[in-house]
């Protein structure tokens, strides 16, 4: 049969995504576009977007990147904007028919600002269909030469403007500080210098952003409602204030009230001859932006304001890159079930809440991937808009700042569209007028069964014409009324009544977890009791921190069958204190996925996909159960190369990930997991993975190569099964509490007023001595020196007494820096207290303290070290007591006396030994050499399985959550 002419292929394309391209225009082979006479093959236009061209070709098609690169050097100017995208499409060899299902190929070139040309995918192509290619052309023709432009025309604006108000009297500066919701005490000013910021800077910043982005609101509207128009109000006018107070009075009373309010509220404060250079400084700055046209474009203004927020750190919070968001948002929308993309009307009764929805990039990224399903499936995105708007979206947040940030990306998606209010609520936090105190949007937990309770809050919802109270939501916020909730909640965890030096905290301290907007510690006192009260029987838990309470949010707000989007701290995935949080997630969810970063570099993104922290971060998105599902108690663990870097990058990896539906499992022996491609390079691995009930660990996340992850896993079921060995050998194995005790926290120790001693610098014949701290250069052989002692309290002898009893020789390491640390177990020739770093393990059998420390040594003992802990920072795996006792080991009482004999030789001959830190493992010599020993001579494996674990070494070494990205020393080589 002869193939599909390919003009006759172009017509059909250009009718396929015709019907689902929105309010784009999809032209095959149009005249005139270039001077030269060339056709394009397609023509994609849509009003305040850059044109894209689509050259096409049938496999082979060996120019046609050459032939996609020359279409930027023709001069095409189309609908006033020059040509940024070219997407080189290939179609299957052979083809005879082009439907909606025809696999396709395809990349996009777009021009750089120094006149070059991008390739996206790098190497290699995207796969899709024809609904993939209209996403995708959708994306690459937001004009970017012009919103860099915007962002730099803003950006210059709002500092100028920034720098005349810091004119302002300091009452005022105070005044606009409240109207935002942004803290004001000398406390939070001596904060954020310790961060680096410059608090009074920040909030002449964000005030500027606002007066700004409200005057580019206001010109989008003008002339509709018989708004005044911004020109009118501000060109040769000699009291513009008093104009635009009138203006924007207007609008509140239509609607916009997020968007105005704040606004309004920082002009009304200004002094009338500041508030008219401000005015006419951020009124060229409107003018300019609106005059690239961005502003026009579907979700570019949104984009914009998200860019210029989170890029300028006008907000010092760890809100949500924006890609970040595209992702986690693809990911969760893909999960929804029994939704017709195509009716508005099954769309619009979607409910999508984020309870603390910041700057609105979740929120936004869900509206822009809702109403991209409604399109393919030959809907109208701006038909949806009054439905998204009023019924379908629902964010809260305790600053009015956020909230007038949120109204506006949400608005910026379809600024020609009219709707009546908004479910965007401003919750109160802190004292409250009545005498009690709010934890913000977690009052929510507050529930009757029925709705949300908010008996003792002043949550308020700002829309429609003004600031309403929230009474009339509880109708709507029900519990399990949600399809979907997604959010980036904070982090911050329940503080301690001491510091690290072992200080008790002063009165002008604060717990960590409620100190936001200048609460006092009475107050943040109140707040935690009352959180505590609110969470019982949830997934929260103090240390594990307000993500958890927001957690337990997500799950009592979504529906049976709904979807909860969490960005949380990496330390959800094995951190003890998030236990509850594994177990409701294996018990009450299916269709669960974890994303998570192997790399730490810079340049690849780092660990997380929040702005502005170096903590690693993960992804959760899982379906709630129905009444008649059974729990799958299984999950699928996505370790990207890196983070999504723009938002075709992130629709390319989430269609990576979707497109995986039977991954290799963790217990499938060393092989590695499934990889996926972006284009020609490798994204990213998935590794299907089991769950437990009992909210056990789950070790399978910042992977680079899973077969390290199986073997661990092998080893803490109780097989060794190292790379390379086609069967595995049966290990004795037990967890640490099962054969030694662990001993006490640190803080029942010293450091408290409660605690019976008092740390004093070491003695070589002190009675009770303690290794507390780490020296990396002190720590390199396994017999550690104590590094302080301890002094009794008078009164508190009998009470010393008892904790003393708790010292050993054996203690593991709470804080491991593979970096630069070379012990997880250390011994002490006496017994000695454990600290902050290094806790107590206690055997009843003495023999054991020596096979523990030549075991927890060697790249065995270190691997389920690693699989075990927290690996939230860059090369430092963490622990807490509690966890420690989960801890696999050798189960040492089913060693024969002739092996733990053997065990002890091992130890003397490593006493006087250096190991080189632990990233190192697989190039010391002396790593290697305790390796052999314990798998051949204490365990009695072969040669070949001794080199299984040499192997192993290389490749822990060089996963990224153990070197870190540190640099391997000149000469460092592998060591077999």
């Amino acid at each position: 049969m002869t193939s599909m002419y390919e003009p006759v292929a172009n017509t059909d394309l250009a009718r396929l995504l015709d019907g689902i391209t929105g309010p784009a225009t999809v032209e095959p082979e149009p005249p005139d576009v270039f001077p030269s006479g060339k056709r394009p093959d397609l023509l994609i236009t849509a009003p305040g977007r850059s044109p894209v061209v689509i050259e096409a070709r049938q496999l082979p098609a060996a120019s046609l990147e050459e032939d996609a690169a020359a279409r930027f050097y023709l001069n095409a100017v189309i609908g006033g904007r020059e040509l940024e995208a070219v997407i080189a499409l290939r179609y299957p060899a052979g083809m005879t028919i082009l439907t909606a299902e025809t696999p396709l190929e395809y990349a996009a070139l777009t021009r750089k600002p120094d006149s070059g040309l991008d390739r996206f995918p790098e190497s290699g192509w995207l796969n899709g269909k024809a609904a993939d290619l209209a996403e995708f052309a959708r994306l690459i023709s937001v004009p970017q030469s012009e919103v860099e432009r915007a962002i730099t025309t803003l950006e210059e604006g709002v500092n100028d403007a920034a720098a005349t108000l810091a004119e302002a009297p300091p009452l005022t500066l105070t005044e606009i500080t409240h109207l935002m919701g942004l803290p004001v005490s000398q406390a939070s000013k001596r904060k954020s210098r310790e961060k680096g910021v410059d608090a009074t800077e920040q909030t002449r910043g964000m005030a500027c952003a606002i007066v700004a982005n409200a005057m580019i609101f206001h010109e989008r509207i003008e002339g509709r409602h018989s708004v005044p128009k911004l020109r009118e109000c501000v060109d040769g006018n000699p009291d513009s204030q008093s104009a635009l107070l009138a203006a924007w009075d207007a609008i509140l009373d239509i609607n916009y009230w997020p968007i105005f309010h704040v606004g309004r509220g920082i002009l009304n404060e200004l002094p009338a001859g500041l508030a008219q250079r401000v005015i006419r400084r951020l009124y060229r700055t409107a003018r300019g932006i609106s005059s690239s046209g961005v502003t026009y474009a579907h979700d570019v203004t949104g984009r914009l304001l998200q860019r210029f927020i989170t890029d300028r750190k006008y907000l010092a919070s760890f809100y949500t890159l924006p890609p970040s968001a595209a992702l986690l948002a693809r990911l969760a929308v893909g999960k929804l079930q029994q939704v017709d993309w195509g009716h508005a009307d099954s769309v619009g009764k979607l409910k999508i809440a984020d309870f603390a929805c910041g700057t609105g990039a979740l929120l936004g990224a869900v509206y822009e991937q809702v109403a991209a399903r409604h399109e393919q499936a030959g809907g109208k995105a701006e038909e949806l808009h009054r439905a998204m708007i009023e019924d379908v979206l629902y964010g809260c947040d305790v600053m009015p700042a956020a909230i007038h940030i949120t109204g506006s990306t949400l608005s910026a998606i379809q600024p020609g569209q009219d709707y009546g209010r908004e479910n965007l609520y401003q919750a109160s936090y802190g004292r409250l007028q009545n005498g009690g105190v709010s934890v913000g949007s977690l009052e929510l937990l507050n529930s009757t069964g029925f709705g949300m309770g908010l008996i003792n809050t002043e949550m308020s919802r700002i829309g429609g014409k003004g600031r309403e109270d929230a009474s009339g939501a509880e109708a709507r916020m029900m519990d399990g009324s949600f399809d979907l909730v997604i959010m980036n909640p904070p982090f911050t965890r329940a503080g301690s009544d001491w510091d690290e030096a072992g200080q008790e905290r002063k009165e002008d301290d604060y717990i960590k977890q409620f100190r936001g907007l200048d609460t006092s510690l009475s107050v943040q006192e109140e707040m935690r009791d009352q959180l505590t009260r609110y969470a019982r029987n949830t997934c929260y838990h103090g240390f594990a921190g307000l993500g958890s309470a927001f957690a337990a949010l997500a799950h009592r707000k979504v529906k049976p069958g709904g979807v909860v989007a969490l960005v949380l701290s990496l330390a959800a995935a094995s951190g003890a204190s998030w236990e509850k949080l594994r177990r409701m997630l294996a018990r009450d969810y299916n269709d669960i996925t974890v994303v998570s970063l192997a790399s730490n570099s810079r340049d690849k993104g780092g660990m997380a996909f929040s702005a502005d922290t170096g903590m690693g971060e993960c992804l959760i998105i899982a379906r709630k159960r129905r009444h008649n599902e059974e729990p799958e108690s299984r999950a699928q663990f996505v370790s990207l190369n890196r983070r999504p870097l723009s938002f075709v990058d992130a629709h390319a990896i989430a269609q990576g990930i979707q497109g995986v539906t039977e991954p290799r499992g963790l217990e499938d022996g060393p092989y590695g997991g499934t990889v996926f491609a972006v284009g020609g390079k490798p994204a990213g691995t998935v590794l299907d993975a089991p769950i437990g009930k009992d909210g056990e660990e789950w070790g399978a996340v910042r992977l680079e190569d899973c077969a390290v992850a199986q073997t661990a896993y092998a080893l803490s079921q109780g097989s060794l099964w190292p790379p390379g060995q086609a069967h595995s050998a049966p290990l004795p194995v037990a967890t640490l509490g099962e054969v030694g005790r662990i001993g006490l926290n640190d803080t029942n120790i010293a450091g408290t007023n409660a605690a019976p001693f008092r740390k004093a610098p070491p003695n070589p014949t002190a009675t009770y001595p303690a290794l507390w701290n780490h020296d990396a250069k002190r720590e390199t052989r396994m017999v550690c020196a104590p590094d302080w002692q301890l002094e009794v309290k008078q009164g508190r002898e009998a009470l010393a007494a008892e904790r003393w009893k708790t010292a050993s020789r054996s203690h593991i390491n709470r804080d491991f820096t593979f970096g630069s640390q070379a012990l997880a177990i250390a011994f002490t020739e006496l017994e000695t207290i454990g600290g902050r770093i290094w806790p107590n393990v206690v055997f009843d059998n003495p023999r054991f303290d020596y096979v523990f420390a030549v075991w927890g040594n060697s790249t065995l003992g270190l691997l389920v070290y690693w699989w075990h802990s927290s690996r939230q920072q860059s090369s430092k795996a963490s622990m807490t007591v509690l966890a420690a006792a989960e801890l696999p080991v050798l189960h040492f009482p089913a060693l024969s006396d002739e092996q733990l004999a053997v065990a002890e030789g091992i130890f003397d001959e490593f006493r006087e030994l250096d190991l080189l830190p632990a990233y190192l493992a697989d190039a010391d010599p002396n790593r290697a050499l305790l390796d052999r020993h314990v798998v051949c001579d204490l365990l009695g494996f072969d040669e070949d399985i001794y080199r299984g674990v040499r192997r192993l070494a290389a490749k822990w070494c060089a996963e990224p959550s153990v070197h870190g990205g540190k640099r391997r020393p000149a000469g460092a080589r592998y060591v077999e």
